[in-house]
């Protein structure tokens, strides 16, 4: 039980190394679940917890001043719960959103207190110190990593009767809602992307796309291929780019030189 708590542990402090290595959305549930199902055991489990709190979670990401709940602990946590009390992803959503909510209000605490550490670094500026300037970095990086790896260890460790208690207190006809819940949410998430990029020229395709799956029949892989021949044609992936680049520099007509 002990190893495993560490082992999710580490899973959660690996998502926050996604910032270092290049925003590689190696914090999303959709990463680090199949990860906690291979802890436990279940892999199968993992990957379908994972996708639907990917879903979910689509459309928590930071803009402006929003600062969403911390997926990258809610995910873990309520991951390796269900999967720890043999429930699927109804519960898994259930405690997905109140543990991420909880997580952020602990992550905006150690921020508040963080800018104390600053003033290492503006000394060490001041000195020409940049021994003291790096120790901050590294320090200021390593909180957030160390954050996360006890968070979810303790509360993996020492939760999982806990969780058990008040999923069997939970009536099961709010279960069964959260689980009707858990197939709206994708929607939702595709709700709150699309108001960030939505325009004019993207509704055709919506409605292209709309009807394929409803009318059509198509399956959701097959509407993401066809998505990305229209973006290869429309952005002329496949055209003469010398051609073309020439076109656009002399102000001439394009002649495409291969025989169809």
């Amino acid at each position: 039980m002990l190893l495993k708590a560490i082992l999710i542990g580490l899973i959660a402090a690996y998502g926050v190394f996604d910032y270092q290595l290049g925003t590689l959305y190696a914090f999303r549930p959709i990463t680090l679940g199949p990860l906690v199902g291979l802890v436990l055991g279940d892999l199968k489990t993992g990957l379908e917890i994972g996708a639907t709190l990917e879903l979910m979670f689509m459309g928590s990401v930071s803009v402006g001043a929003y600062i969403p709940p911390d997926v990258t602990v809610g995910g873990v946590l309520a991951t390796a719960f269900a999967i720890q009390l043999g429930q699927g992803t109804e519960a898994a959503v259930t405690l997905a959103m109140p543990i991420a909510v909880i997580a952020l209000g602990i992550g905006n605490l150690l921020s508040a207190v963080m800018p104390v550490f600053l003033t290492i670094a503006d000394k060490g500026a001041a000195e020409g110190n940049y021994k003291k300037i790096r120790f901050t970095h590294w320090l200021m990086g390593h909180v957030g990593l160390i954050k996360n790896f006890l968070l979810v260890s303790i509360a993996f460790y020492a939760g999982s009767g806990a969780v058990q208690s008040a999923l069997d207190i939970i009536p099961d006809f709010i279960l069964d809602g959260m689980g009707i819940a858990a197939n709206m949410l994708p929607a939702m998430g595709f709700a709150m992307l699309l108001r960030m990029v939505i325009s004019k020229r993207l509704i055709p395709y919506l409605i292209l796309g709309f009807v394929l799956i409803s009318y059509a029949e198509i399956p959701v892989l097959g509407i993401a291929l066809i998505a990305i021949v229209i973006a290869s044609v429309k952005f002329g992936f496949f055209e003469n780019k010398v051609a073309v680049e020439t076109g656009a520099a002399g102000n001439e007509e394009v002649v495409d030189d291969e025989d169809f």
